[in-house]
């Protein structure tokens, strides 16, 4: 890790917000619903889909759980309404999960059926490992009722996930893999790169073969590198998975992507509680912080 790495990572938690505007700001699509859908249109004709966050978690009273399942039913919506090429990721912690699990998944029943009705579809993102259980769960439950609906994420440094996903080949299977970004325990967490890339691709094999479809969600070359030789190996055709990035990251990278035949979401984060997640995407990420200072001296990368 270098120095500049190492000092983003130990210090960003404590950074002022205007300073954190000014690197996260293109990384997250603006403050309303109508920031996401124009960000989501001009992706669209460049020949990507997006899945739509209003950003907000852990909540801490039930009437905020109502207002983000309504806010996620506008959303789905506006996505109907305006014909886009999206679909809608959703929090079990911002419906209430540590709060009422029971009004939790009623909430996002809710959402899962809307989406079903509009042929739509609801992400549920994982979170960290005290909601797995519960996460894993409500997806069960809910693939049962709506398949091809309903979705759930694995994370790749989670030392269960194997066994996850061999648990759920019973059913319905469509998962976003990624890495993982929570702080967790080595007890339950891989921490080397080098482990978590080889657990990554490990599940990643696993899925296909058990015939599950895969957001594959990375930014890490070597891993977009071992995901298009399975792609190949296996025989898989485009609309069998697809690639998946956050706003904003490594805009040369999709674009090969998505050169190159594949399908690519872009994750379009929007809302006014943008600065916890500003600061885990700066702390996982701080390039995006070197990118920022690049452009702000207009200095070039050599």
């Amino acid at each position: 890790m270098s120095l500049f790495n190492f000092l983003v990572s130990k210090t960003i938690m404590h950074v002022p917000k205007p300073i954190v505007s000014y690197f996260a700001k293109g990384y997250i699509a603006g403050s309303t619903l109508d920031d996401a859908i124009r960000v989501t249109k001009e992706l669209n004709q460049q020949g990507m889909m997006t899945t739509i966050d209003i950003l907000g978690e852990f909540i801490t009273r039930i009437d905020q759980a109502v207002a983000f399942k309504n806010n996620g039913l506008e959303i789905l919506q506006a996505i109907d309404q305006h014909k886009l090429n999206a679909n809608l990721s959703i929090k079990p912690t911002q419906m209430g999960l540590t709060l009422d699990k029971e009004r939790c998944f009623e909430l996002i029943h809710e959402l899962v059926a809307e989406a079903k009705r509009i042929n739509n579809f609801i992400r549920i993102d994982m979170e960290d490992i005290p909601t797995t259980d519960d996460t894993l769960e409500f997806f069960r439950k809910l693939r049962e009722e709506f398949p091809g609906h309903v979705g759930t994420v694995l994370q790749a440094y989670l030392r269960r996930t194997p066994q996850d996903i061999i648990d759920l080949a019973d059913g319905y299977q469509n998962y976003r893999l990624c890495k993982g970004i929570y702080i967790e325990p080595r007890l339950h967490a891989w921490k080397h790169p080098q482990a978590i890339n080889r657990n990554y691709v490990t599940c990643l094999e696993r899925m296909f073969k058990q015939g599950a479809y895969v957001g594959i969600a990375t930014h890490d070359e070597s891993l977009v590198f071992e995901a298009m030789n399975l792609v190949r190996e296996l025989g898989l055709k485009p609309d069998q998975y697809e690639f998946q990035m956050l706003l904003g990251v490594d805009e040369e990278l999709r674009k090969i992507i998505v050169d190159n035949g594949h399908r690519l979401r872009i994750y379009v984060p929007y809302g006014q509680d943008w600065l916890p997640y500003s600061k885990r995407r700066l702390k996982e990420n701080p390039f995006i912080a070197q990118h920022a200072l690049r452009q702000m001296f207009g200095l070039k990368k050599h």
